[in-house]
């Protein structure tokens, strides 16, 4: 019987979703196969998925296999980071309030509104005209 070495957690948003592997290592993390630095250019990004490790004082200590898919760079990023903080909590249950208090462990629910028929956008009308 093989035990398990790693942690899972998923995390959603916007269309995003990313599948977390979290197993004890040297602070590798890899987005679909490469490393998040070539995958996310922007700071805030890289920044974004680091925010539960550095909040739990483990960068370095865990190596983070992500795979993701659907949505854009932002919702990646802020589903990576939601993975990672619930891998964080199966891995040892003393992270859980320094990572509730931070807000790393609520999925924000906001998505992209659907468009209503006799209207631009969601809520965006045509120009009123009076004559």
């Amino acid at each position: 019987m093989v035990t398990q070495t790693y942690e899972r957690g998923i995390g959603r948003r916007k269309c995003a979703i990313a599948q977390v592997k979290l197993s004890p290592g040297s602070g590798k993390i890899t987005v679909n196969g490469k490393p998040y630095e070539d995958f996310f250019s922007r700071y805030e990004h890289r920044r974004t998925i680091e925010q539960p490790f550095l909040a739990t004082e483990t960068m370095g200590k865990y190596d983070a296999e992500v795979k993701v898919t659907g949505g854009g760079m932002s919702g990646w990023a802020d589903a990576i980071r939601l993975g990672i903080a619930r891998a964080l909590v199966k891995s040892g249950e003393q992270m859980k309030p320094v990572l509730r208090q931070q807000g790393l462990l609520t999925r924000d629910p906001r998505v992209k509104e659907r468009k209503k028929y006799g209207l631009k956008r969601a809520r965006k009308a045509p120009q009123y005209t009076k004559r």
